[in-house]
């Protein structure tokens, strides 16, 4: 696959357009020549064939070619609301819930979380987590990019949940009905699952208060970023 890279800007055909400063390292790193080819896409979906025009010390300057408006979304949009897992697991899972389609991550903040994110720490987290799906989209081949949400709390979260979804729990347990009967029928989910040690019962309780249906996900009791991911690859597999 040629180089694909994300421009956060409006993009036209036969347009010139010096690339941002990151597309432009990459441009640098695979060592591409005038007339080299390359993708570009913005988001917006869809992408772009392009050719190298120019490579400077620091610039890269392009012509933006012809457009291809594929396509390779998830057909179920699905949202992943989870307590952050600590160390590089959060990265994980932006990374691979971004190859997998996720619509958008919201991190939260609960009672068992062991990161515990606020003030600038918290900000410069969510421009490292946009970073990971940026650079996850240009690699799998996505032609848009999840929005990496705002650090908040659970209580803020359930105070306004997104609409309109189906709103799952992820929760292992008895008696609770499994991930494909549960959401057989959905266009969208909305997931909620706990960081390490999970949501406590009060959590839980006020997730289902304001309408999360608990779903299970088989007899092995998955970590805080593997949950989210097989909720992604049910609904990826499902759409095929």
């Amino acid at each position: 696959m040629s180089l694909r890279l994300y421009v956060d800007a409006a993009l036209q055909r036969d347009a010139e357009i010096d690339l941002p400063a990151a597309a432009a390292r990459h441009v640098q790193v695979r060592r591409l020549q005038p007339a080299d080819r390359l993708r570009l896409f913005n988001g917006q979906g869809g992408e772009w064939a392009a050719t190298v025009l120019h490579m400077g010390r620091t610039q890269v300057r392009v012509r933006v070619d012809a457009f291809d408006a594929v396509e390779r979304e998830l057909g179920m949009a699905v949202t992943v609301a989870l307590g952050m897992p600590a160390n590089e697991r959060m990265d994980l899972l932006v990374e691979k819930a971004t190859e997998l389609g996720v619509y958008s991550i919201l991190p939260l903040q609960c009672e068992r979380s062991v990161l515990r994110l606020a003030g600038d720490r918290a900000l410069r987290k969510r421009v490292h987590w946009q970073g990971i799906a940026v650079a996850a989209a240009e690699q799998c081949g996505r032609t848009r990019v999840p929005e990496v949400a705002a650090v908040q709390t659970l209580d803020a979260f359930l105070a306004q949940v997104p609409e309109p979804a189906m709103r799952l729990l992820l929760s292992p347990g008895e008696g609770v009905a499994a991930l494909h009967e549960v959401a057989a029928g959905a266009q969208a989910l909305l997931t909620l699952s706990g960081p390490e040690g999970g949501l406590s019962g009060a959590e839980e309780n006020a997730a289902l208060a304001r309408g999360f249906v608990r779903a299970w996900l088989g007899e092995r009791l998955l970590r805080a970023e593997t949950a989210p991911l097989a909720v992604l690859a049910w609904a990826g597999l499902k759409g095929t």
